[in-house]
């Protein structure tokens, strides 16, 4: 099987001289991509939006792209980025414009690469562990009941606002909860 060429950069591969300066968070992040392959990294739901969550070490482990999953119980999306992430270590080459089955309630999810420039908003942990971007990471779009994505026009409000947009340049992403901030 052929994956992307990935030049690891990450605390693992790379002396940077500061492991003496690692905060709990960053040992567990080391400990489960040591042990596991990669590390999952919840944001809950707050006031300000949908939570969130996203993969550490599939770059470094599999030579494989991180995966994000936005708007749902942070718990189930967990469990959704292992089922995926263990679906692609075992030879599923997961990539840009794929759809996926049985990750989400049974239905499809659509995969779409990350626009590098969403990186430093979402990802932080990851850029620690990495050092620097570009790590590919991909965006794990779920449907709504009716088999809609976010992004088609036929979606309703509510679930076209619970999950970003994340490859289209933050200058053109639609204005919403995931623009606020920026």
């Amino acid at each position: 099987m052929t994956r992307d060429p990935f030049q690891c950069r990450c605390v693992l591969c790379h002396e940077y001289g500061d492991r003496d300066e690692a905060d709990r968070m960053d040992l567990t992040i080391i400990e489960n991509v040591q042990q596991h392959g990669w590390h999952v990294v919840m944001v809950p739901e707050d006031e300000i939006g949908p939570g969130f969550a996203y993969t550490i070490g599939r770059a470094h482990t599999h030579g494989a792209p991180e995966l994000a999953l936005f708007g749902l119980d942070i718990h189930a999306t967990h469990r959704m980025l292992n089922r995926l992430g263990t679906k692609s270590s075992a030879d599923a080459v997961l990539a840009d414009g794929q759809s996926q089955s049985d990750v989400v309630d049974g239905q499809q999810v659509a995969l779409r690469q990350v626009d590098l420039r969403w990186y430093r908003t979402f990802f932080g942990r990851a850029i620690g562990f990495y050092r620097r971007p570009p790590f590919p990471v991909l965006q794990v779009a779920w449907p709504d009941a009716d088999g809609r994505f976010h992004w088609e026009e036929q979606a309703e409000e509510k679930h076209r606002d619970s999950q970003p947009q994340l490859w289209q340049p933050p200058s053109e992403h639609p204005v919403g909860i995931w623009t606020t901030e920026l």
